[in-house]
């Protein structure tokens, strides 16, 4: 028994066979368009090697860092000054309006996945010139009455329009790392300030107060001059020590000053306005006493991929190079366009709506480029140079933070180490200036020993609240370097 096909079924047949093929050459072009991506490789030690001797007691690597991290000093009016960063910092204002853009871009480039529809309208008339010979409406004006629609689509046959909207995506989590990188920095930076002048309100009450002792010492020497007992240089230089602490007390209130201006622009608010009044008088020992630090958070270098988000901005910015390169071998493939116009079209109004008065146009157009002097090479070449840059980018940003980790842990372990020395050296000067003023008293010391033992216990005070200074400076920079309780907010942006 033989089996014959009908004609009708063989044409399906073949026609079907030769879409399937359509489709799947499409599909495998489109797949040599594409270009997979993986996270620049970037070797990380397992260990921060200056933590070892430096991290909290009972901290675990995995610990999180809460997000509102600066909570750890239990400060509330750092709390309020950090809480006004959000709402008025202008560099963070910015921040939030590049991230707008980036949305914006993200829509209008998947607005290419439709189809881009027009209308015209449009009514003229056209008078030809009388001397055309040969033309049957010369010397004869023409009304023309026209409404019409246009569409035109372009399937993303080879991925084009795809790889386009996944840099889109890429530059969209990108910006909002960005966004996150920024807010960090600032309330570091606005923490760091805080503490700064913090610490300086304590210094110029030990210098104030200094300067109270100082006088209480010169008075002692005029009364010593004015008996005979002491000679004029005594007094001099009794007054010289008064008068150049109060000129250092004066350098101080112009730190505070400018730091506390840095601060107010961090905020928001013109420096002219801010105010942040100074800690009251304290005791002297109170000037050198220890700064409440919080427990230095531990971390292993890993970490710094889910924590940093200038890392995760990085690694988002190659992601969009990556598709770029799509981008720039889809121009080697042909673009297909389905061109659909229709409408009505009348020299009189009188006919304009009727059937007669339609007019369409549908169909397909292909076009791709045959030669172009190397142009699309060129640009497939930029595309992964630029890739290429944005790889070291990546990887010199790892390498940043590694180092910036390794700094703050080093600064905390060895500032600890020199506070408890300095603080030695407070308290050894502070019993040398009480022992040669009993001695200047008693007659059994010249007055030129009091002056060098008073400049060397102010020295080792200021030394000290110095390393206070620098101890939270150092602190405040190790939470922003360890990422600050970031929660990977670009991550989850489509």
């Amino acid at each position: 028994m033989t089996l014959t096909m009908k004609p009708v079924m063989k044409r399906t047949l073949h026609r079907t066979f030769h879409r399937t093929v359509i489709v799947l050459a499409c599909a495998w072009l489109a797949g040599c368009v594409s270009v997979p991506y993986h996270v620049p490789a970037m070797p990380l030690p397992t260990v921060y090697h200056e933590a070892q001797d430096g991290a909290a007691q009972g901290a675990q690597p995995d610990d999180a860092i809460a997000p509102d991290w600066w909570r750890a000093y239990d400060d509330a009016t750092l709390d309020a000054l950090l809480a006004r960063i959000d709402v008025s910092n202008q560099s963070l204002l910015k921040s939030m309006a590049l991230l707008r853009d980036a949305r914006a871009q993200v829509d209008a480039a998947r607005a290419d996945y439709f189809p881009t529809v027009g209308a015209t309208a449009s009514v003229t008339s056209t008078h030809l010139s009388a001397n055309v010979l040969g033309h049957s409406r010369a010397g004869k004006t023409t009304p023309d009455h026209l409404l019409g629609l246009g569409a035109s689509w372009e399937p993303d046959l080879f991925g084009r329009i795809g790889n386009n909207v996944d840099a889109a995506k890429a530059r969209l989590q990108a910006s909002a790392d960005d966004l996150a990188a920024v807010r960090l920095s600032l309330q570091a930076e606005a923490a760091i300030d805080y503490f700064g002048i913090r610490s300086l309100d304590r210094e110029a009450a030990l210098l104030q107060q200094t300067v109270d002792a100082y006088a209480s010492v010169l008075q002692l020497v005029t009364n010593r001059y004015k008996g005979g007992i002491a000679a004029e240089g005594d007094v001099a230089q009794a007054q010289a020590q008064v008068e150049s602490t109060r000129a250092q007390l004066a350098d101080l209130q112009l730190a505070r000053s400018q730091v506390l201006h840095a601060l107010a622009t961090l905020v928001g608010e013109p420096a002219s306005t801010f105010a942040l009044p100074a800690l009251p008088a304290q005791a002297a020992d109170a000037a050198s006493a220890d700064i409440a630090l919080p427990a230095t958070p531990a971390a292993v270098p890993a970490t710094l991929l889910q924590r940093r988000p200038d890392i995760a901005a990085a690694e988002r910015r190659v992601a969009a190079a990556n598709a770029q390169i799509g981008v720039a071998r889809a121009a080697f493939f042909p673009t297909l366009m389905l061109n659909l116009n229709g409408g009505l079209e009348s020299s009189g109004l009188a006919g304009w709506l009727t059937a007669p008065s339609r007019f369409w146009a549908v169909g397909p157009a292909l076009a791709a480029t045959i030669f172009d002097g190397g142009k699309r090479q060129a640009g497939v070449d930029s595309a992964r140079a630029q890739f290429d840059a944005s790889a070291a980018d990546y990887r010199e940003t790892v390498l940043k933070a590694v180092q910036d980790v390794e700094d703050n842990y080093a600064a905390l372990r060895l500032l600890d180490h020199e506070a408890a020395s300095q603080q030695a050296a407070v308290t050894a000067s502070s019993r040398a200036l009480q022992q040669a003023t009993d001695r200047y008293r008693k007659g059994a010391a010249a007055y030129l020993d009091v002056n060098v033992v008073q400049a060397a216990a102010l020295t080792d005070a200021r030394a000290l609240e110095a390393v206070h200074r620098r101890q939270l400076a150092a602190s405040v920079s190790l939470f922003r370097a360890l990422g600050g309780g970031w929660e990977g907010a670009g991550a989850g942006l489509q």
